[in-house]
């Protein structure tokens, strides 16, 4: 993995089914879970909504925590946590929205913050049940 996370990161998960978008670059390096290098934040939700999909985005927040400088590792050590958790829930995109490092009686301690995102063709977001049989699905196509 070549590319730095940072705040606006977008990561989505590969599965066919999923749209053709022109421009849409991706670059491997978490498992299934790719890095949206083009286009990037808005750019990349009117390319969505332009061939009849939409881009949910949770407003629940998933963090995870690490002590420490921050730096490329634990940054990603932290989203691959983070991505762990948002797996359970079946949705397909997650978008970094704060990296904020602090300290606590002088121990240094970084907080990576994420929202979950979920592109599909519906207007009204898929059940959690549907997500999965979805997420199933193309689990099993891929082998």
């Amino acid at each position: 993995m070549s590319s730095i996370v940072q705040v606006g990161t977008i990561l989505m998960r590969e599965r066919p089914g999923l749209p053709q978008l022109s421009g849409f670059q991706t670059e491997k390096g978490f498992g299934e879970w790719s890095t949206v290098t083009m286009p990037v934040g808005i750019a990349l939700d009117r390319e969505i909504h332009s061939v009849g999909w939409n881009f949910f985005f949770l407003a629940t927040e998933v963090k995870a925590m690490f002590f420490g400088s921050p730096g490329p590792a634990k940054i990603a050590s932290a989203l691959k946590r983070i991505l762990a958790k948002v797996r359970l829930q079946h949705f397909n995109g997650l978008e970094v929205t704060a990296i904020v490092a602090r300290r606590f009686l002088g121990v240094p301690y970084v907080t990576v913050s994420a929202h979950s995102r979920h592109m599909q063709q519906s207007c009204s977001l898929e059940s959690a049940d549907a997500r999965q049989m979805s997420q199933d699905n193309a689990e099993w196509a891929t082998g």
